[in-house]
């Protein structure tokens, strides 16, 4: 009997015991998880740290340019300015962001704005259907024309005379596009990256003409003695800021920035700024 007795005041104490390791195991389990909860709790905080930091790059728009276009877009010592940049400055302004420029080849703003390497493109870009079939545009912020330059002495007169000759563009522009029409009947068209490269090879007799937006011809005029802008246009149109198709939301956003530019007359003091209104 007191065999049995004491075998059961054992088994009751092992139990015990075990008991006692159960718990402190499970202490100890709880304790692991909620240490690893915390870490993961900070680990999510610092992740959510960290995007927040990468998501300040959200607070910059990334303009595309080619700053070789006068005066809507160049170089002034070691800034790129003109009427495009002081536009992109203004809408940025409005939308809470900062602008950064990239200045990259004309042909190239297109791409760039496609890949997402760049939100916008705002170069003195006229609004085409091929251009449509790549890119969204906003609503037209001003209104340019394509002219022809000649030697003063040069005997084009206007378009008509284009036929047969030597017309030098600057490559992917609207003047590239339309000046291409008249291979079709004998023209030959050279094409350069920057539009005083085209001025010059018309100096040293190299084209006949050359085919640019009305604004930087008179700059190109102005600077080199010689040459001038025949009086009939060929082409009228208007200029557009260029986005990646199918993004909505800037689209809309630029939109409403330039209809309040428009409104309070900043948009035309800024193009008054660069264009004289002689």
């Amino acid at each position: 009997m007191k065999k049995q007795v004491l075998a059961l005041v054992m088994a009751a104490v092992m139990a015990g015991s075990l008991t006692a390791c159960g718990s402190s195991a499970a202490d100890t389990t709880t304790a692991a998880q909620a240490a690893t909860t915390a870490q993961a709790e900070e680990k999510k905080e610092e992740t959510e740290t960290e995007t927040e930091a990468a998501g300040d790059e959200d607070g910059v728009l990334v303009m595309a340019t080619n700053a070789e276009f006068p005066p809507y877009e160049y170089h002034d010592g070691g800034e790129i300015v003109g009427i495009d940049v002081e536009i992109a400055e203004a809408i940025a302004e409005k939308l809470g962001k900062t602008l950064e420029v990239e200045d990259i080849a004309f042909d190239s703003i297109i791409p760039e704005i496609q890949s997402g390497k760049a939100d916008f493109g705002a170069a003195g870009m006229t609004v085409d259907e091929d251009r449509l079939k790549n890119v969204d545009f906003s609503d037209p912020y001003t209104t340019a024309s394509q002219v022809i330059i000649v030697k003063e002495d040069s005997d084009i007169a206007g378009p008509d005379d284009l036929s047969g000759k030597y017309i030098g563009v600057q490559l992917g522009t609207t003047g590239d596009i339309y000046a291409t029409d008249y291979e079709e009947e004998g023209s030959t068209i050279e094409r350069y990256n920057k539009g005083f490269e085209a001025v010059q090879a018309m100096l040293q007799g190299k084209i006949d003409a050359v085919v640019i937006d009305i604004e930087p011809a008179k700059v190109f005029v102005s600077q080199n003695e010689g040459i001038k802008i025949l009086d009939e246009a060929l082409t009228v149109e208007e200029y557009a800021i260029a986005v990646k198709k199918g993004n909505t939301e800037l689209l809309e956003q630029i939109n409403g920035a330039l209809a309040e530019l428009k409104d309070s007359g900043e948009l035309q003091a800024i193009i008054d700024k660069y264009i004289s209104a002689e």
